[in-house]
């Protein structure tokens, strides 16, 4: 960042030399703006701050004691200056780096061609042909390929829409300065439109003043649609070119194998903001906004598709459709009124769009219009219709835009993305409780509270359908909430069709009455509806167990088992073609028993789960609840995806995308479609090529490690003074009082680490750089290995060449570990207040540090972490010289606030210059937690 803003220039010749160009030109551009708005002082402050922190890190040792006495210099204002032009910088590092990494995937495509890219549905299905797989096997695997991404709320994206927006628009300006053919003024005009883009964002306020609602949450996940329209369809010609090529002459059905399901509006698990209403508001807002898309394609269609009668064969089919349709509908005749007669296609996309807007609801009470379509499949026929009358005229190429709508119809519908309803399975033990007793089938609540697992089960079991009303006097909110809640999501799968609804999700499940009590509800949603003659579901809601504490994990198949095994849930589950969908969740496991036990404790689980609903006939779809932190979970999802258990995988997958990482990925619509596009390749090749097993020598090995790893890292979480340290070395105040998720932040009000939500737990060891929840407790149980057993240790270098699980579990621990920092962690550390305990703990900490990360080394080999993936290693080493003075103003106002609020100040004026250094560290280690 310097003075002042320098033309674009031209485009220098080596791939590298374009990213720092970019990156050198948004940062002139930003001091520029920056000397414009607060004068030449405030540059030089941020400069000289930049470089004291350079000089560090290139080994000049008197720049540290230097810059922490700068720091400590600042006033409050001179702070946020520094603050807010340092997460302003990374902003726009990270749309350099994106457009980037846009740049690569172009020129690797164009050099290669027409062989497929790497990790692309051409590549899978080139996979397939060259294993000399026939036609009819790949279409078996197509059959059962899909792929469901559910977008979350938490733990939300951290920056405001707003801003978000304009980093949009810079991004664009920035892909449109890449353009050859550009005239000179053409050229200045962008430069300006940047600028001016850059100026308004310098002057905006960074932090929501307020928590969002959850009706904000909604909105924003529906902020992203965009990218996925444009996406999505280029998903689909992929796979068409790729089997058109290797399968000549065959005519494939292509499913919907890639749909999209959200927990924005009906996760209600510890948060009491998500009401009844709230979610069927959700359900009624989903389906307006893919009207909204649907009506956006009418309009284009109409423009585009001027064909007239004559040259259209199957016309005739499409006149009397509209005939009869008019006949039924008179509004519908009056709309097709004003359009030539002999230009069928206008007036069949006319009907659609009638249909269309009479589909619109206001709520779900809203008795439905005329004409209006009930759900997807009804508009899929409609589309369909005039796909194949093109097509019979030879003019429906196969990437026309009519075949890209209905490939939009099939993945979107009318509901945009499967709701899903999420809630504790303690909470539905007291809301059933107080039912049964409401409903005379128990004396009280409390005696149906003091049954044991197997008689509550019981009770359920046998009253499913029963008939008896139910008293509202007396019923607790929650409870009287629940019944509002399963009588609205009938109400919306019988009006808006079954798509509307994605699975009701358990969490914690522990035996069989946790998943009854969700299908009683439901039963007695669907019995009321037709006591009252309302219209009726066509299936039950899909119930699902949700697995994640390392014991629930551990017992998960013999709970499932127990589950299938109740007569009642199984005849439910005949009526979902026997197939179960289980959800494993990762970042409360990582939490509970720590990175390697959490990892190898999830692999485990899905390979036992299998096994018992195998042994009952019943088909397994998993459903992964990973985060986007390397301590949630995350990580590559196609690595992420090959490294599961081969026999867990059939075709079918369920995948998170949670909050954090919307934007990396959905921001930019050639970074979704291949992202898009390398899931849905890892998951058909994870299906269908055989890969490697592991031998049980390494499943031993591994489980032995897994079990030492854990001990290791309850030896630290259970450390007298834990959480306090926690507590005092990490912003988890803040980053809990941050006003980006409506949810709270913990479970209860205690401060113990059960109660305190993984997302924060993460996000405050990510912010203070020690990143334990990734690695801690892997270096002592690879180090025993190495010199206690020789053989072992040469067995965990070969699981490592040949064994995805462990090569995934070993590589994000690696990335985890070349994004902390011990310098800067052990500055937080001394924020600790009780002396013995920051010494019990940080030399844990530190000791285990050095001994995962020489272990580490020792198995991949090289000298230096991520030796092997260069251009990561220097995007680390270049962003950190920026992150640091973040990271040590934060100390510094930590340190301030506290010696504040001991003299009895207040600690409110430090709030929001900490808020704004969370999410600047954010932005420069791309990661929230």
């Amino acid at each position: 960042m310097v003075t002042d803003s320098r033309p674009y220039p031209r485009t220098p010749p080596v791939a590298d030399d374009l990213l720092r160009r970019d990156i050198r030109f948004l940062a002139d551009m930003l001091g520029g703006v920056i000397r414009e708005s607060e004068g030449d002082a405030a540059v030089a402050l941020v400069e000289e701050i930049r470089g004291l922190s350079r000089d560090r890190r290139a080994g000049n040792h008197e720049a540290e004691p230097a810059l922490a006495a700068r720091i400590e210099a600042l006033d409050h204002d001179q702070a946020r200056l520094v603050t807010r032009a340092l997460s302003v910088f990374f902003d726009l590092v990270n749309i350099a780096e994106d457009r980037q990494r846009v740049r690569v995937l172009r020129d690797r495509e164009r050099l290669i061609h027409p062989q497929p890219p790497g990790e692309s549905l051409g590549a899978g299905i080139q996979e397939l042909a060259g294993l000399g797989r026939s036609a009819a096997e790949v279409q078996g695997w197509l059959d059962r390929l899909h792929v469901e991404l559910v977008f979350t709320a938490h733990p939300s994206e951290a920056k405001r829409r707003s801003i978000r927006a304009k980093l949009r628009r810079m991004r664009r300006g920035l892909r449109e300065l890449d353009r050859d053919d550009l005239l000179p003024r053409e050229r200045a005009e962008q430069e300006a439109d940047l600028r001016s883009e850059l100026a308004v964002l310098w002057r905006t306020e960074f932090l929501r003043p307020t928590r969002p609602t959850v009706a904000d949450e909604v909105e924003r996940g529906l902020s992203i649609v965009p990218r996925l329209w444009e996406a999505v369809p280029r998903v689909h010609a992929a796979l068409r070119t790729a089997l058109a090529r290797h399968y000549p002459g065959v005519s494939f059905r292509i499913p919907a194998f890639l749909t999209f399901g959200s927990w924005m509006g009906g996760d209600r698990d510890g948060n009491p903001f998500v009401t009844a209403d709230v979610t069927a508001a959700t359900l009624v807002r989903l389906r307006s906004a893919a009207i909204d898309r649907h009506v956006e394609w009418c309009h284009r269609l109409h423009d585009l598709l001027t064909v007239s009668r004559t040259a259209l064969a199957g016309g005739g089919a499409l006149e009397d459709r509209l005939a009869a349709l008019s006949a039924d509908w008179p509004e519908l005749s009056a709309a097709l009124e004003p359009l030539a007669a002999h230009e069928i296609c206008r007036r069949w996309i006319r009907m659609i769009r009638f249909r269309l807007e009479r589909a619109r609801a206001p709520d779900l009470d809203a008795p439905p219009l005329p004409g209006g379509y009930r759900s997807g499949v009804d508009l899929e026929a409609d589309v369909a219709a005039l796909v194949t009358c093109l097509d019979d005229a030879g003019l429906a190429a196969e990437e026309s835009p009519p075949r890209q709508w209905l490939d939009l119809v099939r993945t979107f519908g009318l509901h945009m993305s499967r709701l899903d309803v999420r809630q504790d399975a303690r909470a539905y033990r007291g809301i059933m409780a107080e039912i049964l007793a409401a409903a005379g089938l128990v004396s009280s609540a409390d005696a149906a509270r003091a049954l044991d697992d197997a008689a509550f089960a019981a009770l359920l079991a046998g009253t499913l359908d029963h008939d008896a009303g139910i008293a509202a006097a007396g019923l607790s909110d929650l409870t009287a909430d629940a019944l509002r809640l399963f009588a609205a999501l009938h109400r919306a799968a019988a009006r808006f069709g079954p798509d509307c609804l994605g699975n009701a999700i358990v969490s914690l499940t522990r035996c069989p009455a946790d998943v009854l009590a969700v299908l009683w509800l439901w039963r007695h949603a669907r019995g009321r509806a037709a006591a009252h003659g309302e219209p009726l579901a066509d299936r039950d809601v899909a119930v699902v167990p949700l697995f994640e504490k390392i014991h629930d994990l551990d017992q998960a198949h013999e709970t499932l088992a127990a589950i299938l095994d109740e007569p009642r849930y199984r005849a439910h589950l005949a009526g979902r073609s026997d197939r179960q969908v289980v959800m494993v969740g990762y970042s409360d496991s990582t939490k509970d028993g720590g990175y390697l036990a959490a990892c190898v404790g999830l692999q485990t689980a899905q390979e036992r789960l299998h096994r018992a609903a195998a042994a009952r006939g019943v088909a397994v779809t998993f459903f992964h609840g990973r985060g986007g932190s390397l301590g949630r979970g995350g990580g590559p999802a196609a690595r992420g995806i090959l490294s599961l258990p081969a026999e867990t995988l059939d075709g079918s997958l369920r995948l998170t995308e949670q909050g954090e990482v919307l934007a990396e990925r959905y921001d930019d619509a050639e970074i979704a479609r291949r992202h898009l596009e390398q899931v849905t390749w890892a998951t058909l090749v994870a299906s269908s090529v055989r890969r490697t097993e592991p031998s049980p020598t390494w499943i031993d090995l591994v489980g032995r490690m897994a079990e030492r790893s854990h001990a290791v890292y309850r030896e630290l979480v259970d450390q007298p003074g834990f959480i306090g340290y926690f507590s005092q070395t990490t912003p988890i105040e803040d980053i809990e009082n941050l006003p980006i998720g409506s949810r709270p932040s913990r479970r209860r009000g205690e401060r113990t680490l059960d109660d305190l939500r993984a997302i924060p737990w993460v996000f405050a060891w990510t912010q203070s750089r020690c990143m334990i929840p990734a690695w801690y407790g892997l270096g002592t149980a690879l180090v025993e290995v190495k010199y206690d057993d020789r053989s072992a240790w040469q067995a965990i270098c070969a699981m490592y060449r040949g064994w995805p699980f462990f090569q995934a579990t070993i590589d994000n621990a690696t990335l985890a570990l070349a994004k902390a920092d011990m310098f800067v962690a052990h500055r937080y550390a001394e924020l600790a207040e009780d002396a013995d305990a920051r010494r019990r703990i940080w030399q844990r900490i530190a000791a285990e540090r050095d001994r995962t990360r020489q272990a580490i080394l020792d198995i991949v080999g090289g000298g230096e972490l991520l030796a092997t993936t260069p251009w990561f290693q220097r995007s680390i080493e270049a962003r950190n010289p920026s992150i640091d003075p973040l990271n040590l103003v934060q100390i510094e106002f930590m340190r301030r606030r506290r010696a504040a609020l001991a003299a009895g100040g207040d600690g409110d004026a430090f709030r929001h210059l900490l808020r704004l250094c969370v999410q600047g560290i954010a932005a420069g280690m791309r990661t929230t937690g």
